[in-house]
């Protein structure tokens, strides 16, 4: 069994480093200048393999040679090299019809010092085998047929270049500012959440009356809802990276429907402390508006709204539009936290366990699949780079680059993180502050939970810097959060509670920060105590009795206590009023 449990054990690390080792490229640029002089130089990007051959990172030190336009040819024979070869030139042919090897084999050998390859479909590595690259000691890379184009059209057909790879900080300053906000809404949606579904069960009979007073339903997740919605979300992944220029549209839709709502819903606490504005519209018979809502709240929704529309008409200037984007992201994310509540640490670990695997899949996995070599959820997630609208998804928080860098040219200006990287955690949180309130813990929970997340994220973004390509964050932050969450339980002895949430589903008792006072007069234990204390010389009203009734529950003697009391002076219950019966008191070692 030992043996067999090694060699499983080394297939999987193996497969594991097989997932790691695909193609390594890289961004550089290239400077072109005009031989004729005329206007200053620019740069272009492109997309090298560093296996073929290095390129200087300074541009002092490239050398600037000429580029020959070779575009009529593939380059794939004998037959389309020139009569006289490419002599310290840098030709620029069409790609197709033939491997990234064969044509760089047939430039090096006529004397050619880089080759540069026009691409009309979106940059792929131009990748080789080993004994490939060993052959190749010149420079190969991918250009896009749009660049060509403008190079042609600002510089003419006689041009200069020179290749390079400007070096690219490992970290960017906007990390930080991407953790502050992962962080923080994972804290505040946890803590929301908890203190909601607390203050619901303990003030449900307090709530004020209106409709703008009543709180959302919490959603609680199911094991069949968790199966559905990750099907949902891999078909979802998969039409968009086949449909994408289509089905952009329905989510950035979506998202500003629900990104109001959102903000709505994070904003309207907030309102309802305002001292002004609480009129009420006229009476009237359209939706909604008939339940006459309060004119403050009227004017926060048409501002929710005015929000999220002016995100949707300007959402691609880059300059500013960000900073909506991840305000209306954070809203949604904290309404989400707030909504959708997993009853139970056993559901907690089956939805991050599935979505982990869920992104493991689509990261790592797809590439292996696609015929472009390319990952589905980062195709997804960063925009495909031949979509014909150029929309991006806004299911993302983005923060552009703080620092300069010539590679922001290569499209890649933001650096991103998903919703579900803040979601997924952040439901457990939000269980793990429900938890620290029902067994009366110093949240301990809840802050070991959210710390883990903050390692979580700090570890994905040291894998970022480290691999120099998108990372799945699940990877990093489930192990964090799941791990930590459990050895929390077993250091406190609670796994079993903590693992089945015993208790959520019930009635909680009275709260134990409110205890009735020594001096209250006691029920007699004979007798029930009233359902609600009735006000002085005001005789209840005896609701109309029904043909059968049920039998009444029973209330524990022990919980008398703890009941509202009957003030001094207050007219007992009439005979006749319906009263809970006392419930019998099972005997020490008694079987129930």
């Amino acid at each position: 069994m030992a043996a067999v449990a090694a060699a499983a054990l080394a297939r999987l690390v193996a497969a594991f480093l097989l997932l790691a080792a695909q193609v390594t490229c890289e961004y550089g640029m290239v400077h072109v200048v005009s031989e004729a002089g005329g206007p200053r130089g620019k740069d272009y990007c492109i997309l090298y393999n560093p296996q073929w051959a290095h390129l200087p990172h300074d541009l002092s030190k490239a050398s600037f040679l000429q580029l020959r336009n070779w575009t009529a040819s593939l380059l794939c024979s004998a037959a389309d090299l020139p009569a006289h070869g490419f002599g310290n030139q840098i030709p620029l042919v069409a790609r197709g019809n033939c491997t990234f090897y064969e044509k760089v084999r047939l430039a090096q050998g006529s004397g050619a010092r880089g080759l540069l390859i026009v691409s009309r479909e979106r940059l792929v590595p131009p990748g080789g085998n080993k004994t490939q690259y060993d052959e190749i000691g010149i420079p190969v890379a991918l250009l896009s047929y749009k660049d060509m184009l403008d190079i042609f059209r600002r510089f003419g057909r006689m041009v200069r270049v020179a290749l390079y790879a400007p070096h690219e900080p490992v970290l960017d300053y906007n990390m930080v500012i991407i953790f502050i906000m992962a962080v923080g809404t994972v804290a505040i949606g946890g803590y929301w959440a908890g203190s909601r579904d607390v203050k619901k069960r303990y003030m449900k009979h307090k709530r004020d009356d209106g409709p703008e007073k009543q709180e959302d339903e919490a959603v609680d997740v199911t094991p069949v809802m968790t199966c559905v919605f990750v099907v949902m979300c891999c078909s979802m992944l998969v039409l968009l990276y086949y449909f994408y220029d289509l089905l952009v549209y329905v989510v950035i839709g979506i998202f500003c429907l629900a990104s109001a709502t959102g903000l709505y819903s994070c904003l309207a606490p907030c309102v309802r402390r305002l001292p002004f504005g609480k009129c009420r519209i006229p009476n009237n018979s359209l939706p909604y508006f008939h339940k006459r809502p309060q004119a403050r709240m009227l004017l926060l929704a048409l501002f929710c709204v005015a929000v999220s529309v002016v995100w949707g008409v300007f959402r691609n200037e880059d300059q500013w539009a960000w900073v909506l984007q991840d305000a209306l992201g954070i809203a949604f994310c904290l309404y989400m936290l707030k909504t959708i509540r997993l009853p139970t640490f056993k559901a907690c670990t089956l939805l991050l366990l599935v979505l982990f695997l869920y992104d493991i899949f689509f990261v790592f996995i797809t590439p292996f699949l696609t015929k472009s070599g390319s990952s589905i959820m980062v195709e997804v997630a960063t925009g495909p780079s031949d979509s014909a609208t150029r929309e991006k998804l806004p299911m993302v928080l983005k923060v552009p680059r703080l620092n300069s860098s010539p590679l922001a040219l290569c499209d890649r200006p933001f650096s991103l993180l998903g919703f579900g990287d803040i979601l997924v955690p952040g439901l457990l949180v939000a269980y793990c502050h429900r938890f620290d309130v029902q067994v009366q813990s110093p949240r301990v929970y809840f802050v070991a939970c959210t710390v883990a997340y903050g390692v979580g994220l700090l570890v994905t973004f040291v894998a970022l810097a480290l691999m120099q390509r998108g990372q799945p964050a699940l990877l990093y932050l489930v192990p964090c959060t799941l791990v930590t969450s459990c050895a929390v339980a077993l250091w406190r002895r609670e796994l079993g509670v903590f693992w089945t949430g015993s208790g959520f589903a019930k009635v909680l008792p009275p709260s134990p920060w409110a205890p009735a006072p020594a001096d209250s007069p006691q029920p007699p234990k004979d007798s029930a105590t009233p359902l609600s204390p009735q006000p002085p010389g005001k005789e209840p009203a005896t609701p109309p009795q029904p043909a059968e009734q049920p039998p009444e529950p029973c209330v524990p003697e022990e919980m008398g206590a703890g009941a509202p009391m009957r003030e001094p002076g207050s007219p007992a219950e009439p005979e006749g009023r319906d009263q809970a019966q006392p419930c019998p008191v099972a005997q020490p070692g008694a079987l129930p």
